[in-house]
């Protein structure tokens, strides 16, 4: 497994990342132990979870679930220091979390207590802002995206303040280093600008969806990555599973997160099949199952720092790890290319 920094953090995180968002519907306490213990057992040391989750479907009872899975674990096996472990505070995106607010100054020190009494530690050690208060242009509103009604002197005095808090959990030793999550080049940018100018500490990374069907992040986010040192943390490198072949416009297996939610958050098109039909192609002509070439791509990207995977199933999450002894030929990556080219954005 290979090791890649965090940021300028020091921190050493595995290139595939596990994934807990069904931890608490989808699959049950015991199921979220057997991944994590697995994960471990291949060489991942890195796991992601957020406040709000469990999903399929997000709700009010629901809500911390997933955390609180992952404390246990680590109450039974007291091996919280063989986890680099990354969670986020929901922000106005949760809904069912703190009514729905904004992260500010007062929801931070809410969030974080919250979240370390659920994961039964006394440290997170990558703490990320789910959402951006002003919005986003991620899950499909990139479409009709429009920035005209942003306020940004409001937006700027936020983000000093969130910084200034951040910097605060630091310091208590409740958290270790920050980072964003579904952020535009100009946020990151106005972030890391803030950093700069002693609000508080530097934003590590960037939780943005990033896969074969959907990259966003190729232009102004990847050469800001690069350049700044803001690595890639990739959700839904499968496509929520779209990219296995698995689903068929007439075909959802009993128990996939298509049979909980219907259109897997607007990534349902008509364009989407025939996209899918050429990786599945390509990976067939090349012997490869579809699974891990789609996961041994992103480790290809130069600004990809970790690619969280999640699996409802042991039999899958045993498929996607097998990814990181796949090494992809020169052409494979170009017939990837050409039918990137040829089914762009295909949601």
């Amino acid at each position: 497994m290979r090791m890649n920094e965090l940021g300028r953090t020091g921190l050493k995180v595995s290139e595939l990342c596990l994934g807990s968002m069904t931890w608490g519907t989808q699959n049950t306490q015991e199921e979220g132990h057997a991944q994590i213990d697995m994960a471990l057992d291949h060489g991942v040391n890195f796991v992601d979870t957020a406040e709000m989750y469990p999903v399929n479907p997000v709700t009010a009872e629901n809500v911390g679930k997933t955390e609180s899975i992952i404390g246990e674990w680590f109450a039974k096996t007291q091996r919280r220091s063989d986890v680099i472990l990354a969670s986020k505070i929901s922000g106005a995106n949760g809904g069912f979390v703190r009514g729905g607010q904004g992260i500010t100054a007062a929801t931070i020190k809410d969030g974080v207590e919250g979240s370390l009494k659920r994961l039964q530690t006394d440290y997170i050690d990558l703490y990320q802002l789910h959402w951006p208060n002003r919005g986003s242009y991620m899950f499909r509103q990139n479409w009709d995206f429009d920035p005209s009604g942003q306020n940004r002197d409001e937006t700027i005095e936020n983000m000093r303040e969130v910084l200034e808090a951040l910097g605060e959990m630091i310091k208590a030793g409740k958290i270790r280093h920050v980072g964003l999550s579904n952020e535009s080049a100009w946020g990151t940018a106005m972030w890391l600008r803030a950093s700069d100018e002693g609000a508080g500490p530097r934003m590590a990374s960037i939780q943005n969806e990033y896969s074969l069907l959907c990259r966003l992040f190729d232009t102004d986010l990847a050469e800001l990555s690069v350049n700044e040192d803001v690595g890639l943390l990739a959700f839904s490198p499968l496509s929520a599973g779209l990219l296995s072949g698995k689903y068929q416009p007439d075909v959802t297996p009993e128990g996939s997160r298509r049979s909980f939610y219907a259109g897997l958050g607007g990534r349902i098109t008509d364009r989407v099949w025939g996209a899918i039909g050429a990786y599945v192609d390509i990976a067939a002509r090349h012997g490869l199952d579809v699974n891990q070439m789609a996961l041994a791509w992103c480790g290809t990207r130069p600004f990809m720092t970790s690619a969280i995977f999640g699996a409802t199933k042991i039999e899958q999450l045993q498929v996607a790890l097998g990814a990181v002894d796949v090494v992809l030929s020169d052409e494979v990556l170009g017939e990837i290319n050409a039918a990137h080219r040829a089914h762009p954005m295909p949601y």
